[in-house]
């Protein structure tokens, strides 16, 4: 028994050895951190919002580091072969990935995951967030949604609404607001905002709801009517288009987002460093004031607050997700 008690005691020392040189040698890393080139992958084309978000933040990020920092377009399967890529890169800070909402609304939505959101990756920092505005063309005669459910209902079988993809945040918002108002209207997914918006604006389309960055151009043309905007509160720059949850409907308050994320086990004094940095650039005046020509709100919340979020969009998009039965194969 004493030989047993003193193997446990031995193995107790060891391992407490272990992770004191574990500790020791990752804050090491966090002080010499970076070491080499930061590699930043979007899992999007370039030219989209998310790869500009990224290009804007990489290049004030390589001043501050004094380190170089590449923008890497890892395309394919919804962003989810660029998402995989990082979540399997060392856990050292030196690859970091530019993250949206279809993160925490994928496992919802395929039937298999190569990851995990939630365990495969740190949360950094939260660049901006946005959300869809739910918009008729200007010949619809109904100026708010009340009289615009109105005429749906007395003309059953004539209307349909646009998304920008199929199990995107456009669809699952379409599939919220029919089944809350009782309406059945054709939903009609595109491969993106661009030609989404053209077929609203050509008459093809009764109805879409469309990403602010990719309609906001169009807002003062006269072209289109907003009837509602997701989110928890109006966009300043439409006071006078009510949200939906002032409207009565529930489960719209989350907004898409845009984030920086690392591996799991990347040391927590790189995390706090480039949440802290990244953050702070995000605020920046000349920064801040390029995310809103985009149509989107600047974040800069850093790594705790982000998480927070992360979770509690999550509970709701995986509710909204399952009783809405859209599913990806």
């Amino acid at each position: 028994m004493n030989r047993i008690a003193a193997g446990i005691r031995r193995f107790a020392l060891v391992a407490a050895t272990f992770l004191l040189a574990v500790s020791a040698a990752q804050a090491q890393d966090a002080k010499g951190y970076p070491g080499k080139m930061i590699k930043m992958v979007v899992p999007y084309p370039a030219g989209g919002a998310t790869d500009t978000l990224g290009r804007l933040v990489a290049i004030k990020l390589e001043g501050i580091l004094k380190q170089t920092v590449i923008v890497d377009n890892r395309v394919g399967a919804s962003g989810n072969i660029g998402s995989d890529l990082v979540a399997k890169s060392p856990a050292d800070g030196h690859t970091i990935l530019v993250g949206i909402t279809a993160m925490i609304q994928a496992p919802y939505l395929y039937p298999k995951m190569p990851f995990d959101p939630f365990t495969a990756f740190t949360p950094v920092a939260l660049l901006a967030h946005s959300g869809d505005l739910f918009v008729v063309p200007a010949s619809t005669p109904a100026n708010n949604l009340k009289e615009f459910l109105a005429l749906v209902k007395a003309n059953p079988n004539k209307f349909n609404y646009g998304s920008y993809g199929n199990a995107t945040s456009s669809h699952i918002h379409g599939e919220m607001f029919k089944a809350q108002a009782g309406i059945d209207i054709l939903h009609v997914p595109y491969k993106g905002a661009a030609p989404l918006v053209n077929d609203l604006l050509g008459g093809q389309l009764t109805a879409g709801f469309v990403d602010i960055a990719s309609v906001r151009g169009h807002l003062d043309s006269g072209k289109f009517k907003v009837l509602a905007s997701t989110g928890a509160q109006r966009f300043k720059f439409l006071p006078n288009v009510p949200t939906f949850t002032e409207l009565g409907y529930h489960s719209f308050e989350p907004y898409g987002w845009f984030g920086i994320f690392v591996p799991a086990g990347t040391p927590r004094e790189i995390v706090n460093k480039l949440s802290v940095e990244i953050a702070n650039i995000v605020r920046m005046p000349e920064i801040a004031a390029k995310i809103e020509a985009l149509g989107l709100q600047p974040g800069g919340i850093t790594s705790e607050e982000f998480t927070r979020t992360m979770k509690a969009d999550a509970e709701i998009w995986g509710k909204v997700i399952k009783d809405a039965k859209i599913r990806i194969d």
